[in-house]
């Protein structure tokens, strides 16, 4: 059984990751008409404006401990994570040079680039067997 807590907890994720997600598409519609496709601008500009949210969002809490966890998951692990990761990864790997895990911090920024990347290039390789078999 899910606790109360929890499944608002859950309610604020759900509902601020399709809130993000929303705006990001509308957002990538937007720019997309004023740079169609030469350079990816709509995902460059999400992910920039996404980890300034979450700055914000994050410095806005650590100054109000008054306010609501379900509040701050909303905007943070919903709004931004709906709107792009890459805010997320960036905070985490903030935290761990703050904590002065430098090694740590440079692990997880190269293994993401790379097996993120190969992972892409994986799915890419996957999905077009797939097809063919199909």
């Amino acid at each position: 059984m899910i606790k109360t807590s929890s499944l608002q907890a859950i309610l604020a994720v759900f509902i601020g990751g399709g809130l993000g997600s929303i705006i990001r598409y509308l957002f990538g519609v937007f720019l997309n008409r004023t740079n169609p496709h030469i350079f990816p601008i709509h995902t460059l500009s999400a992910n920039v404006v996404g980890c300034f949210v979450i700055g914000l969002v994050f410095a806005f809490f650590a100054s109000r401990a008054d306010l609501s966890s379900n509040l701050k998951l909303f905007l943070t692990v919903g709004f931004c994570g709906g709107f792009t990761t890459f805010s997320t990864f960036s905070y985490e790997t903030i935290n761990l040079l703050q904590t002065q895990s430098y090694q740590l911090a440079g692990l997880y920024v190269f293994l993401s680039g790379v097996l993120c990347f190969g992972a892409v290039i994986l799915g890419i390789s996957a999905g077009g067997t797939i097809g063919r078999n199909l």
